[in-house]
């Protein structure tokens, strides 16, 4: 594929581009930090209205970007929001994140799950993904936002989030056959819904196996990486210049495996060192991150030297910048804003 000038900065990074300097999002930049976000969310106080009325995730998912430029404007979302169209019944809960009304414990209930049609189900990506393209033109990538099977399954068995996982792990090591089933399904649901955030507009899909970090090594072998490669396979068939980034919070034990899922890119956390992960990664898997959320609560010096910091372990090649978890809730807005005002100045010959 030809190599485009006027293609946006993180999309370049992305693909493997030599740039100035590297792009920069944050996760969870559109969210309670912001006091945009805050004054909506008291007049559509329900998560899911937030975030399938066209028009009203729209205008969140564009607030940090009228707000700081970043380079990455993510859709706003929530990783169970196809369950529904799978015959997931489920809410979010202010607070508390998704609550499943019937959790799946059963061979039967498994067995009832549809095939996803994100067509009929969920008609208002298309809308919220179209709108953001035409928005930010070629100004900023557009990301879509998907979850990760082990992480969907944790959600659907345990009914709701969880400390110790003790409801899904119990299926996982007493009757691995219903759960290898349900991961299998959502494997392939989560690859239709990649795929169809694509067609809607995604020029980059972000994959968060939030809860992968849970696991030890080796069961993250057999429960986790299977089912990420099997998404990223099955979207590369059909799509295969997308950039994929695979997100697992705590994943200093399984860093490796992370490179061998298929992505393109890697998000690293703070728990490991930009320069170690480099190392252990190699030299092909790009990386993003990682920043600790909380270096934004410190001075601006603080901030701009962990800035500097990360770049610099980080290299002039597949680096795309960002923290290492979503935005803090209380996190000053003017730190968010200085954060993004250094790492858009930021010149790598002069950091490095």
């Amino acid at each position: 594929m030809g190599l485009s000038l006027s293609a946006p900065h993180l999309l370049r990074a992305a693909r493997g581009e030599v740039l100035d300097r590297p792009p920069v999002w944050m996760m969870r930049q559109a969210g309670r930090y912001m006091k945009a976000y805050r004054d909506l969310r008291e007049k559509y106080p329900s998560f899911r209205d937030r975030s399938e009325i066209p028009e009203v995730a729209i205008e969140i998912s564009l607030q940090p970007w009228r707000a700081f430029q970043p380079d990455g404007v993510i859709l706003f979302s929530d990783i169970v929001t196809p369950l529904p169209g799978l015959g997931i019944e489920m809410d979010i809960a202010e607070g508390k994140g998704p609550i499943i009304q019937s959790p799946l414990r059963s061979q039967a209930q498994i067995d009832q799950l549809r095939p996803l049609e994100p067509e009929a189900s969920l008609p208002f990506i298309k809308t919220i993904l179209q709108a953001l393209r035409q928005e930010v033109g070629n100004q900023s990538t557009v990301l879509g936002f998907v979850g990760a099977p082990w992480t969907l399954a944790a959600y659907a068995v345990e009914g709701k989030g969880s400390k110790t996982y003790s409801v899904i792990k119990n299926m996982a090591f007493s009757d691995p056959t219903v759960l290898h089933q349900l991961l299998a399904k959502f494997a392939d649901a989560i690859a239709i819904y990649a795929r169809y955030q694509i067609d809607c507009g995604a020029q980059v899909v972000q994959l968060f196996d939030s809860w992968a970090g849970q696991l030890s090594p080796q069961d993250y072998d057999v429960f986790a990486l299977p089912y990420q490669q099997r998404v990223f396979e099955q979207v590369k068939q059909t799509h295969p210049d997308t950039p994929l980034i695979l997100l697992v919070s705590g994943s200093a034990g399984v860093l490796e495996r992370m490179g061998k899922s298929g992505a393109d890119i890697v998000t690293v956390d703070w728990s490991v060192d930009m320069a170690d992960a480099r190392a252990r990664l190699g030299k092909e898997v790009k990386v993003q991150g990682n920043l600790d959320p909380g270096v934004l609560f410190g001075s601006k010096e603080f901030i701009r030297d962990r800035i500097y910091d990360t770049v610099r372990k980080a290299g002039n090649w597949g680096h795309i910048l960002n923290l290492g978890h979503g935005v803090l809730p209380t996190t000053p807005e003017e730190n968010v804003a200085f954060f993004f005002e250094t790492a858009k100045q930021l010149s790598l010959t002069a950091v490095t």
